[in-house]
């Protein structure tokens, strides 16, 4: 009989393997909010769908965790009495206020802190844009959301293909084809942990791809993906990896995109 993945605790030992020193820098923020703008450029499914159940809820509150900038607070701002952000990093709480400010929104309540250490009342909706990669305990993440939700939560979080190059230097390192915390992990832990969500994935389809600028490089990056900076066993196979896959386009190899969203959502009973 073929054994049965523990999906909790995938996640759990995918978190520590991949999990990063915090990078708290203006330069890093400035780099995501590019991507992150690129992306709010299209339109999105998921956006239209959070919106259509905050419309359908009048006088709704919304739990915005890891809200980062404020983006997506900003934007529900509207259709929400109420909203909260909550994020860890002193940077982004600065950027949120900045913001919110320059926009003249006041339904936005900020808190800094880290999820789930954090003491709040609940709210209608509990949202989460791809802030809960670094969150071990995946059961308590979750759990603390229902606690403080009354409607619905939403997490939206990445999905891997299953044919992508991490996916692939995963099945060679770790024996699974699973990279880092994503979709196909959270939602069948939601299932172990008897939640049975609902699931809809983003029409902007694939995130734009990594560039590097050298294979030498590339080899760095996805070392450093897989938290093995400092180790060489896998050198030869990832560096020919690498060769097969990557594109070499304008002086820079560009990796196959294989990442896209997916919205994840389920009624609190």
């Amino acid at each position: 009989m073929e054994k049965v993945t523990d999906w909790i605790r995938l996640w759990r030992d995918l978190v520590e393997a991949t999990s990063e020193p915090e990078q708290d820098s203006a330069a890093k923020a400035e780099r995501g909010v590019r991507k992150l703008n690129r992306r709010w450029a299209k339109a999105d499914s998921t956006q239209d769908f959070i919106v259509a159940q905050l419309d359908a809820t009048p006088g709704a509150t919304l739990l915005d965790i890891g809200a980062g900038t404020g983006r997506w607070s900003m934007m529900l701002s509207p259709h929400a009495r109420q909203i909260t952000a909550i994020d860890s990093s002193p940077l982004m709480i600065q950027a949120i206020r900045e913001n919110l400010r320059a926009e003249k929104i006041k339904n936005v309540r900020v808190i800094e802190g880290t999820w789930p250490h954090v003491q709040i009342e609940p709210h209608d909706f509990s949202f989460c844009s791809h802030g809960m990669y670094a969150s071990a305990d995946f059961p308590a993440f979750i759990q603390s959301m229902a606690q403080a939700t009354r409607r619905a939560c939403f997490l939206l979080i990445r999905a891997t293909a299953p044919d992508g190059i991490m996916a692939e230097a995963a099945m060679h390192i770790w024996g699974h084809p699973y990279d880092s915390p994503n979709f196909q992990v959270a939602y069948n832990a939601l299932l172990q942990m008897g939640i049975f969500p609902n699931v809809l994935m983003a029409n902007t389809g694939w995130w734009e791809p990594w560039t590097s600028p050298s294979l030498e490089a590339a080899l760095i990056e996805i070392k450093r993906r897989f938290g093995s900076s400092q180790i060489n066993t896998h050198d030869d196979f990832l560096m020919d990896l690498l060769r097969r896959r990557l594109t070499l386009v304008e002086n820079k190899y560009v990796w196959t995109p294989s990442v896209r969203s997916a919205l994840i959502y389920w009624n609190v009973d």
